[in-house]
C-alpha cells in the first residue's frame, strides 16, 4: 500500500506537541486518522487516467477530500493565491518530468494531477496520499502556507513517481531512499523552474516555509544535512551527513526523514562535481536508477549507490562521470563499487 508521505516529519510535530502546541497536536491527530483511512480510500477510488491535466480543489478548512473544484487545466487564475501556487507547482513538476526525462506525469502514462488546498484548520503539513497532493495553510507561526514552496510540491509528487517505479518500502534505508529521491527531484523542480546551475542553487527543501522568528532557513539541506534549523521550538536539525552519523531508531519509520540526509548529500556532491545544470547528468543518473527496474523494494543505500554507478556507466561510459558518482558515495561512507 502507498504510504501517507508528509513533508513535515512526525518528530517535529511531536516535539511541538510536547511543548504544548495545540495546532501540532491537531495536525498529528489528522495525520493519524488519514493513515488509518488509507486502505479503504485506495480500494474505493480508482485512479483516473488520461491527459496529464491539473485539478485544484478547496477543502474549505475541512478534512473532507477532495473538496470543491476551483481550477482545472487551462482555466484562468483565481483570486486565491494558494490555488494558483498549487496549480503552478503541479505544472512545474510536470514540466521537469516531461521536458527533461520524457515522463508523462508521475505514472509515466499521463496521470492527471489533483491537489487540494486549505485542508484542515491551520494544518501544519502537506502530503501525497497515493492519489492527490494535499496542502495545509500552516499556523503562520512555525510554518507558513505549504503551497508557497515549489520544491515541496515537487517533493511530494516525486513520491508518486517512486510509487509507480521503484516502489521503495517506506521504512529503514529503503524509506530513507524514498524520502531522498523526493528531496532530490523536489530540488530539481525548483532549479529547473528557475534555470539555475548546480553551483547557484540553494539546495534547500522548504526555504521560506518556516515562520517568522523560527531560527532556520528550511526543513532540510542537501548540501549540508544537519544545518537547516536550530530553534528552541523545533530543536536542531538532526539529519546526518554521512554514515558516521547514521541514526538507528524505531521512530519515523526507522528514520526515513533523518537518514535521507546521507543519500541527499551524495546527490549534491555528484551534481556539483559534474557541474552545469543538476537535472542533466546527475539528475538523469538518479532518474535512471529510480525508474530502471533494478531496485528491489527493500533496497538499502549500498544497493542504490551501486545502481547509480551502473546507470552512470550505462549512459555515459567509463570515465569521469562514473568516478564522480562513486566518489560522492565514498564521501558519505557508502560503498558504491
Amino acid at each position: 500500500m502507498t504510504p501517507l508521505c508528509t513533508i513535515i516529519p512526525p518528530y517535529l510535530l511531536d516535539r511541538l506537541a510536547e511543548l504544548g502546541d495545540e495546532n501540532a497536536r491537531r495536525s498529528l491527530a489528522a495525520d493519524t486518522a488519514l493513515r488509518a483511512a488509507r486502505a479503504t480510500a485506495l480500494r474505493a477510488a480508482p485512479l483516473p487516467a488520461g491527459r496529464p491535466g491539473r485539478t485544484v480543489a478547496d477543502a474549505g478548512h475541512s478534512t473532507r477530500l477532495p473538496g470543491r473544484t476551483v481550477r482545472t487545466e487551462g482555466g484562468p487564475p483565481t483570486a486565491d493565491p494558494a490555488v494558483n501556487r498549487a496549480y503552478d507547482g503541479l505544472g512545474a513538476t510536470l514540466a521537469l518530468l516531461l521536458e527533461v526525462y520524457g515522463r508523462r506525469s508521475v505514472d509515466g502514462e499521463g496521470l492527471p494531477l489533483q491537489a487540494t488546498v486549505h485542508y484542515g484548520e491551520e494544518y501544519d503539513n502537506a502530503f501525497w496520499d497515493g492519489q492527490r497532493m494535499v496542502f495545509g495553510d500552516g499556523d503562520q507561526v512555525v510554518f507558513r502556507d505549504f503551497t508557497g514552496c515549489v520544491d515541496v510540491i515537487g517533493h511530494e509528487l516525486t513520491h508518486g513517481v517512486v510509487q509507480y517505479s521503484a516502489a521503495l518500502e517506506y521504512r529503514g534505508q529503503s524509506g530513507a531512499l524514498n524520502e531522498s529521491l523526493a528531496d532530490v527531484f523536489g530540488s530539481l523542480v525548483k532549479q529547473y523552474a528557475l534555470g539555475q546551475q548546480a553551483a547557484d542553487a540553494d539546495w534547500l527543501i522548504g526555504a521560506g516555509l518556516l515562520g517568522p522568528g523560527v531560527r532556520g532557513v528550511a526543513l532540510r539541506s542537501l548540501k549540508a544535512p544537519g544545518t537547516a534549523y536550530d530553534d528552541p521550538r523545533l530543536g536542531r536539525d538532526p539529519q546526518p551527513a554521512s554514515m558516521d552519523g547514521y541514526l538507528e531508531t524505531g521512530s519515523d519509520q526507522g528514520g526515513v526523514h533523518l537518514n535521507s540526509g546521507i543519500p541527499n548529500r551524495a546527490f549534491y556532491l555528484t551534481a556539483v562535481e559534474l557541474g552545469g545544470a543538476a537535472w542533466e547528468r546527475a539528475g538523469r543518473i538518479w532518474y535512471d536508477a529510480m525508474t530502471g527496474g533494478a531496485l528491489r523494494p527493500d533496497a538499502d543505500f549500498a544497493d542504490f549507490a551501486r545502481t547509480t554507478v551502473a546507470a552512470a556507466r550505462s549512459r555515459f561510459g567509463e570515465g569521469p562521470v562514473v568516478e564522480a558518482v562513486a566518489g560522492a558515495w565514498k564521501q558519505v561512507g557508502v560503498p558504491a563499487l
